[in-house]
């Protein structure tokens, strides 16, 4: 399902019970200044999902006695708590997630930074609104283009390209702050560039996962994205109020301006990455195109439901608009209360992806992401029937768990049903979906409640969305039977 602007990764060590996929050649792919002996492999020597040969599993010293309280206590750990194992295994992997999870923490910085200083220089919310209307179109046309480019390009210059572009935005939104421009449009201008530079960015690294880490580790890499996600939407919003009463606005761009400067620092020691194509030769056969790639997707409907389900989840069962007047209404609450309500479904998220060691054994995949969006609708109708605020943030936290499952399993599908000539195209879709789901249930759930009450916005719209996904699945029931050991687009 989808949250913001945004898009993941997670993994198992448990390499018996992995994803077995048809191995593809790929070019050597060596950070810079790598040695003699690293680049000597030759071109179809190394299969795509082979572990670089920096991904030397870390060892963690030795097993407890059998039976020990400590070696219970670890083996409970590991089947349930995050598998960081894609972390330790690889240098490469480690360095884009680390990056990704700075600029990601930055981004969400600047997201209030912009939201306060457009406020502060027009009085208007309808001005701070249009922020959210200026990012949209770029987000949603450079994520469809990006997609594509990335799939014709080397993927880690791509990558370069598009963090240099991010951080030149903030070091000119922290410029235009301190110089006292007092220009809205101008804050309009940067933003839409932002959002165009985050929408190709986005799809790249999304398709670079694939490239440094064997298929049964996506699993755990997927949910090691959602956990960074859901931290940077939990505590970038709490830093930058933070930085903004200490300091000032100012401030909040320049740190966003550091961030991407080690992101684009973690893709610059990342090895070369040309796009493959079915032949296992490097670079594509012809120019990708965006129509390629929905081509391509209308005759897979495995990769397409993950698709079809994330927007039945988003556009009926995403009540985001209504947090102001049912604070009012229901709880009798203020703006501190929309807060609440506003993170209880990043502190489910966040807890779905901490405690995601299990994923990684889930073999039917499939019939993962229609539970977990069963799920989601439920607890959205179920926060519908309370009044009271503790119960409706727990069932917000319950969604926003489920959220965050169906994410990992959805962006696992993708990943490994996906050759690696399409992979930049169809996470650009996947980049689309997850900005413009919520933006739909946003105007549905506000139209809905319009016309009769928030309770009935919000109660329909759950039990719709788990409706929606039912009827899905029985209209492809192939999904239904997705097995991770023989992935079928």
């Amino acid at each position: 399902m989808s949250r913001g602007s945004g898009v993941g990764g997670r993994e198992s060590a448990r390499l018996s019970r992995g994803v077995p996929v048809t191995p593809e050649p790929v070019t050597p792919e060596t950070s810079p200044g790598g040695s003699a002996a690293e680049t000597a492999v030759p071109e179809t020597a190394v299969p795509e999902t082979a572990v670089p040969e920096t991904a030397v599993p870390v060892a963690d010293g030795p097993a407890p006695p059998k039976g020990s309280s400590g070696g219970r206590f670890r083996r409970l750990a590991g089947a349930v708590v995050a598998d960081v194992t894609p972390l330790r295994m690889s240098a490469d992997y480690r360095r884009l997630w680390s990056g990704a999870t700075i600029s990601s923490l930055g981004q969400q910085m600047t997201a209030l930074a912009v939201a306060v200083q457009a406020y502060d220089l027009t009085g208007s919310n309808f001005s701070v609104g249009l922020v959210g209307l200026f990012s949209l179109g770029p987000l949603i046309f450079f994520g469809l283009v990006g997609g594509a480019v990335a799939d014709s390009v080397d993927r880690r210059r791509l990558g370069m390209i598009t963090s240099t572009g991010l951080s030149v935005m903030s070091l000119i939104l922290a410029v235009q702050a301190v110089a006292g421009l007092r220009q809205v449009w101008l804050l309009y201008a940067v933003v839409a560039l932002q959002s165009g530079f985050f929408a190709v960015n986005s799809p790249t690294r999304a398709a670079m996962i694939p490239r440094l880490l064997p298929a049964e580790h996506l699993p755990a890499a997927n949910a090691l994205s959602m956990l960074s996600m859901t931290v940077s939407m939990t505590a970038g919003p709490l830093l930058a109020g933070l930085v903004i009463g200490v300091w000032s606005t100012q401030a909040v761009y320049v740190v966003d301006a550091l961030g991407f400067g080690f992101a684009l620092y973690a893709m610059w020691r990342l090895p070369s990455m040309p796009p493959l194509r079915a032949d296992g030769a490097t670079g594509p056969a012809k120019r990708a195109s965006v129509a390629e790639g929905f081509r391509y997707l209308r005759t897979r409907p495995n990769v397409r439901m993950t698709f079809m389900a994330d927007i039945a989840a988003m556009a009926f069962g995403m009540p985001r608009a209504l947090f102001p007047a049912v604070a009012a209404a229901w709880y009798g609450g203020d703006a501190k209360t929309v807060g609440l309500l506003a993170a209880a479904p990043a502190v489910g998220g966040f807890v779905g992806a901490f405690f995601s060691g299990w994923l990684g054994r889930v073999r039917h995949q499939g019939r993962a992401v229609i539970w977990s969006i069963v799920a989601w609708g439920l607890a959205i109708a179920a926060f519908g029937t309370t009044r009271w605020l503790w119960l409706g943030l727990v069932f917000l936290a319950v969604a926003g768990c489920a959220d965050t499952i169906s994410g990992v399993f959805r962006n696992t599908i993708l990943q490994v049903a996906t050759p690696d000539e399409m992979r930049g195209r169809l996470a650009g879709v996947f980049t689309v979906v997850v900005a413009g789901g919520p933006r739909l249930g946003d105007f549905g759930s506000g139209s809905i409640a319009t016309l009769t009450t928030e309770r009935v916005a919000v109660i329909g719209g759950g039990l719709a969305c788990v409706v929606a996904v039912l009827l899905l699945v029985l209209r492809w029931r192939g999904f239904w039977h997705y097995d991770a050991r023989n992935p079928t687009p």
